[in-house]
C-alpha cells in the first residue's frame, strides 16, 4: 500500500471535508510550530521528558523564554507536564507533532539539497534517515 492512500483507496485526506473546523485547528497547530525555538523544543522532547532548565540549556535560551514557549505548546496540547516536587517535566503528548517537525525538516533538506544541483540528495534519502545535524541544531553555527 502507498503511504499516501488509505485502505479504501482514497487519499490521505479523503475523510476530511474542506469546511471541517479541524482544518482551522490544523492551521493553528502549524502556527504554533512556526517558531524555531518551539521546533527545537519538540526535537529535545523527542527522546523523553525534560525539565525547563534542561530544555533551556539544550536550545540555548533562558528558562523564562522556554517556559513561555512551553506554555503555548501546552495550550496547543502538544506537550504535557508532570510535577515532581517543585520541578516540572515536559513531554510530547503523542508522536504527531514530532512527525510534523520531522516532515518539515525533511522538506527543508530538499530545499537545501536543491541548491546543490539536480544530483544533490537530501540526507533523509541516504542511509541515515535522521535530519541533518545542522537542521536539528546539534552543531555550533
Amino acid at each position: 500500500m502507498h503511504a499516501d492512500t488509505q485502505e479504501d483507496g482514497t487519499g490521505s485526506f479523503g475523510h476530511i471535508e474542506l469546511d471541517n473546523p479541524t482544518v482551522e485547528l490544523a492551521a493553528e497547530v502549524f502556527g504554533m510550530l512556526a517558531d524555531a525555538t518551539r521546533v527545537r523544543i519538540v526535537l529535545v522532547l523527542d527522546d523523553g521528558e525534560h525539565s525547563v532548565n534542561d530544555i533551556a540549556e539544550a536550545v540555548g535560551k533562558t528558562p523564562a523564554s522556554v517556559s513561555q514557549h512551553l506554555a503555548k505548546l501546552r495550550l496547543a496540547r502538544i506537550v504535557a507536564t508532570r510535577q515532581e516536587g517543585t520541578r516540572v517535566f515536559y513531554r510530547l503528548i503523542n508522536g504527531h507533532a514530532k512527525r510534523l517537525v520531522a516532515d518539515a525538516l525533511f522538506q527543508a533538506e530538499h530545499s537545501v539539497a536543491g541548491v546543490g544541483g539536480a544530483d544533490a540528495i537530501p540526507p533523509h534519502h541516504r542511509r541515515d534517515p535522521q535530519p541533518s545535524r545542522e537542521l536539528r541544531g546539534d552543531v555550533d553555527a
